[in-house]
């Protein structure tokens, strides 16, 4: 065996398998059962703690989106008014044909006098206004499919409701008449005392009227538009199978005549329109289909699927944007409570149209 010296040391240059060092060398030892499991729980610890909070990031995320929408549209709004001697676009009319945005005055009736015309909503007005608001600005991404589909979607199966939803003229197949002028999904909905329906030429004691925004009040202190609610794949915001979407929400209701505030008496000085009571606003577990058409307050058709309130029986919050543009985050029963809809029923004619407040 070949040895060397080194400063006096016999050093042996033989193999490893001889070398003194041979004891040094280390084995690597496996995981057992026990520290696997250990590490599997840690992780499975760590995920339970984080997905909560990503969660939470994006509902905060998709509320923010949708609060910008709303701020868009509202910018549209003064811009449309701008443009058409200080009126806001009505919340819907009856079209006069089956393209265009004609509609009469004399057509604005109780029922649709050509029902193959369908209707011709604001968001349609706001999609032609100068810089045309994008399609995408209607749908707010925190609910189903966006938004509500339009009562008479058209020959697009996308636009909608497949498993439930008819047209207007009882079709449930996608039919090209009627097509309504509207955004294709709305997730948002106007108040009616600022965006009128239709009703201009009804024989009821009162009647719909266009509204200046100039004229309005404390702008700052009425919510000009909030969003719809979600419920059974949008058959909340639907009426005997037939989407409502094209509807403003009624936030007020008659003194006597309680939820037809067409037929509300204008007599002497005190108001005539009162906030609902909360007894009239239901809970989470009582939401269910038909709520655009809710007799106690078509109220119970605004949105709460965004996190943050503080009673959770009633649901989550909504955006709420108002007449200067500015958005607000609330639960529907502190929009009620604050008196956050304004003081005044604009949009109906009479000498009386005073909200009880404390404005």
């Amino acid at each position: 065996m070949d040895r060397t010296a080194w400063n006096g040391i016999q050093v042996s240059l033989s193999p490893l398998s001889s070398s003194p060092f041979r004891g040094c060398v280390r084995r690597s030892r496996a995981f057992t059962l026990i520290e696997l499991l250990v590490v599997i729980a840690i992780i499975a610890i760590l995920v339970g703690i984080l997905l909560p909070a990503l969660g939470s990031a994006r509902s905060t995320a998709r509320t923010g989106v949708c609060a910008a929408n709303q701020r868009t549209i509202t910018q549209a709004v003064t811009i449309y008014s701008t443009d058409f001697r200080g009126f806001i676009p009505p919340g819907y009319v009856y079209g006069a044909d089956q393209t265009g945005s004609a509609w009469q005055y004399s057509d604005q009736l109780q029922s649709h006098p050509t029902p193959a015309n369908g209707y011709i909503h604001w968001s349609f007005a706001l999609l032609g206004t100068d810089g045309g608001v994008p399609e995408g600005a209607f749908r707010c991404p925190q609910v189903f499919n966006g938004g509500a589909p339009a009562t008479n979607p058209g020959v697009n199966p996308e636009h909608w409701e497949r498993d439930w939803q008819v047209n207007d003229v009882g079709s449930g197949n996608p039919s090209a008449n009627p097509e309504d002028r509207q955004a294709k999904r709305m997730a948002y909905t106007g108040n009616a005392a600022i965006f009128p329906r239709n009703k201009f030429s009804q024989g009821s004691a009162r009647r719909n009227q266009l509204v200046i925004i100039d004229r309005i009040l404390f702008p700052v202190r009425n919510i000009m538009a909030t969003e719809f609610a979600e419920v059974n794949n949008w058959q909340s915001i639907a009426e005997s199978g037939k989407s409502k979407s094209h509807r403003s929400i009624t936030p007020f209701v008659g003194g006597s005549s309680g939820a037809d505030v067409y037929n509300e008496p204008d007599l002497g000085n005190e108001p005539r329109f009162f906030y609902p009571e909360e007894t009239a606003i239901r809970r989470l577990a009582d939401l269910g289909n038909d709520l655009i058409a809710d007799q106690n307050s078509t109220l119970n058709a605004v949105g709460r699927h965004h996190p943050g309130a503080k009673d959770r029986a009633y649901g989550g919050t909504a955006n709420f944007v108002f007449v200067d543009g500015h958005v607000e985050n609330m639960s529907l029963l502190d929009s009620i409570r604050q008196k956050k809809w304004g003081d005044q029923f604009y949009s109906l004619t009479g000498r009386n149209t005073k909200v009880e407040s404390d404005f």
